[in-house]
């Protein structure tokens, strides 16, 4: 018998019905519109054939060499940031105050280093896994709750930058859900006061009273 196609309104649990985000994707020339965009969408690993995964639920758009929150605020290039520059499709993954792998996706085409900050995420597959990568006793919110705890749960460390997320290690996928637009809300980043004007952008993007969304409670 065919499955029936998951509608915007209700996911898919068969991974077989999981399509891979492509390129054309990762390459759209706005990153904000990507950020919101990824919400819903489902980021999975698989190293060493385990397999771990969980549905996106805050990111945040960083804007390039024009934006003052960026790591290319002012077209910098360093070793840590030439993935950035990289075609739209690549993993950026950093260290944040020595303890934290954060996890990027590198945007837009080559050349323009636009990426999205994936901050939070709910568990779907792997639970097991996750809680014996974050040693933590039992499966609650603060499992993938903040993007260090994404990364850590997931598997993904500072050695997987430059990995592409069009291959079979770390990727993005779609089973046809969406959030409707009421649940998803545009607010300011977290935790980037240093880049003055530029830390009020609303290019952090949520979804309402999800209980893996980091920071405070958002309102309306």
């Amino acid at each position: 018998m065919t499955q029936k196609k998951a509608s915007n309104t209700q996911a898919s649990n068969n991974f077989a019905d999981w399509q891979k985000l492509n390129h054309l994707f990762y390459q759209q020339k706005d990153v904000v519109t990507i950020a919101r965009q990824l919400l819903g969408k489902i980021l999975v690993t698989k190293f060493n054939g385990v397999l771990t995964a969980a549905r996106i639920v805050e990111t945040e758009a960083y804007n390039g060499v024009v934006d003052k929150a960026s790591h290319a605020y002012g077209g910098r290039r360093t070793d840590r940031t030439e993935i950035m520059y990289h075609a739209g499709g690549a993993a950026y993954v950093y260290l944040c105050y020595g303890i934290h792998h954060l996890f990027n996706v590198v945007t837009n085409i080559e050349g323009t280093p636009h990426a999205v900050l994936v901050r939070g995420a709910e568990p779907l597959i792997g639970v097991e896994q996750m809680l014996l990568r974050t040693k933590k006793e039992h499966a609650d919110n603060t499992l993938t709750r903040g993007p260090g705890n994404v990364s850590k749960a997931l598997g993904i460390y500072k050695q997987h930058t430059g990995i592409s997320l069009l291959e079979e290690q770390i990727w993005i996928a779609t089973d046809g859900f969406s959030y409707p637009k009421n649940k998803i809300l545009a607010t300011p980043r977290i935790g980037v006061d240093y880049a003055a004007e530029d830390a009020l952008l609303p290019y952090r993007f949520i979804v309402k009273d999800n209980p893996f969304v980091s920071g405070k409670k958002a309102k309306d």
